[in-house]
């Protein structure tokens, strides 16, 4: 279970001296299970009243057993139950490099809450999951009647996390059953493929590149299409759990530069993409995007937006309409860029509905740099439409 993990641990007043204790032995009791070390899970904690303070962070301690006796030490603070605070101090603060965050972990935060937050969680945990943090809130006891009338947000528990289906959220009937959950929260935390409420448009997608090496391109011009490749790639976060790119090179046959699996750092796709030799020949952009489909996207993973960018410089010798919509049916959104003798008909048949958000045209390939940003806005602005519940 590799993930960069941060408990927020409620040190206000209205918990009391003994429930703090019980608060302190559940974390224990979850360090202990989840087993804490270099190459699995790492955790965090920070402890918020008024104002949220780092208790320790990622790389201070690497073993189960340390973890656990400096949990022991920690002394209450007091104060309010300021969450939405915490929570911000958490997303700007916590997960640094130098904390020790590891890039390739997913990033969880959990969130225990006595009864009641004092001020607004809303707004901190949406920045928060944009910022690509996994959101879980462990709500033990209810508001007591006296707390009631001051209660900001009534459901903040809905509010502050993605996904209102209860994967993200434990509800605790007392102090005292706490340590029943230690397994069922860490199960949760551990299941990488379900954390998919940090995934923000540029960590959540396999995108393969379906490149047009024929003839007609020239060794010249098939540089800048893989410069051009290159800067879409180095916009995305890239990692075996963030987003994974693939390229596969075509004239009348087909070539897998490299699959989704082959690379798990910015710095090795980007080298692959500079090392893809130009090959020559006609031009099967059907074919292509057939091969694409079961070469690529077939291996894509469950949770994976598959977003296919093909660049073509002519017109196709075979039909593109059939294979575009047989990957079109299987969830894979096509971008087509046309340059010089492409025809427009066809990168409209190539491209997902609305054609014209996912299709784009340039006189020559030095004037493909003008689509990089407005490509990687078309990612995101469709990826942020989806309904998240």
């Amino acid at each position: 279970c590799k993930v960069d993990l941060s408990f927020l641990m409620d040190g206000s007043w209205s918990i009391g001296k003994r429930r703090f204790q019980l608060q302190k032995q559940f974390l224990g009791n979850v360090a202990r299970v989840l087993g804490i070390g270099i190459a699995g899970p790492l955790m965090g904690i920070v402890q918020y009243g008024d104002d949220p303070s780092t208790e320790f962070n990622l790389k201070t301690y690497t073993n189960s057993k340390d973890l656990r006796n400096a949990i022991e030490k920690i002394p209450q603070k007091g104060g309010l139950s300021n969450v939405g605070k915490a929570l911000s101090f958490v997303n700007k603060n916590f997960f640094s490099d130098a904390n020790g965050n590891r890039g390739g972990a997913p990033n969880v935060v959990v969130v225990m809450v006595d009864g009641w937050p004092t001020d607004r969680v809303e707004e901190a945990s949406r920045l928060a999951r944009e910022s690509g943090i996994n959101i879980f809130f462990v709500t033990i006891e209810a508001a007591a009647e006296s707390e009631k009338q001051n209660i900001i947000e009534p459901n903040f528990v809905d509010k502050a996390v993605c996904r209102t289906n209860g994967f993200y959220s434990i509800n605790v009937p007392s102090w005292f059953s706490l340590h029943k959950v230690v397994q069922p929260l860490v199960k949760r935390v551990c299941d990488t493929d379900r954390l998919v409420c940090s995934k923000t448009c540029l960590n959540s997608a396999d995108i393969g590149f379906v490149i047009d090496g024929s003839s007609s391109v020239g060794t010249g011009n098939f540089r800048t299409v893989l410069q051009f490749v290159a800067n879409i790639s180095k916009e995305f976060e890239i990692s075996d759990t963030d987003t994974r790119i693939g390229a596969v090179q075509y004239t009348y046959e087909q070539r897998l530069e490299f699959g989704f699996d082959k690379y798990s750092t910015k710095q090795d796709v980007l080298s692959a993409i500079k090392r893809i030799s130009y090959w020559s020949g006609g031009t099967s952009t059907g074919a292509a995007i057939s091969y694409a489909s079961e070469q690529l996207f077939s291996k894509s993973k469950p949770n994976k937006r598959k977003i296919m960018i093909l660049i073509t410089d002519g017109r196709s010798y075979d039909d593109v309409r059939v294979p575009a919509m047989a990957a079109h049916q299987n969830g894979v959104i096509a971008y087509s860029v046309g340059v010089a003798w492409a025809a427009q008909e066809e990168l409209e048949a190539i491209a997902t509905d609305p054609d014209k958000e996912h299709s784009f045209f340039v006189d020559e390939f030095d004037h493909l740099y003008r689509f990089v940003n407005q490509l990687i806005q078309n990612i995101c602005t469709e990826f942020n439409s989806q309904p998240r519940n």
